[in-house]
């Protein structure tokens, strides 16, 4: 199954996310992070909420910090993923996160309202014609990966 996605996302607390090349500093509160799936859109949400992965991508970086509230998905053989972060743009972004194989200025989204941030993306995939299904994730898929590697059994 093929589609898009947006992880909505809780950072507990400002972090810096320093990835291979860059480093952003993001404040508490809400983010909205819009992916596509060509391959594999349950392996991929699946994926990003594992602790156990390989950190490839901008966002396996930040999942190291934040958790995953909810998850919108939309199956679709449309390559729509930049078409939904535009339709996100109205909000703080995190400039270069997320689109360095594309034009986008971000595919991370702020906001301190949990609940508006989520209708936003909701609003998002309906304006591209496409509508969502959301699955709630809750608080249980938090994890910091310091905090982890310090504790002991």
């Amino acid at each position: 199954m093929t589609g898009l996605y947006i992880l909505i996302l809780e950072l507990p607390h400002p972090t810096t996310i320093t990835t291979r090349r860059r480093a952003f500093a993001l404040d508490a509160g809400f983010y909205a992070y819009v992916g596509s799936a060509m391959n594999g859109l349950e392996a991929r949400i699946a994926r990003h909420q594992s602790p156990d992965k390989k950190r490839h991508w901008h966002i396996d970086y930040l999942l190291d910090h934040a958790a995953v509230r909810s998850v919108l998905s939309a199956e679709t053989n449309a390559d729509a993923e930049c078409l939904l972060a535009g339709r996100l743009s109205d909000l703080p972004a995190v400039a270069g996160f997320g689109c360095s194989d594309c034009r986008c200025r971000s595919h991370l989204f702020f906001s301190p309202d949990l609940i508006d941030l989520t209708s936003r993306a909701t609003g998002a995939f309906r304006a591209a014609g496409l509508d969502p299904r959301t699955m709630s994730i809750g608080d249980t898929h938090r994890y910091d990966r310091d905090a982890q590697s310090s504790r002991s059994c």
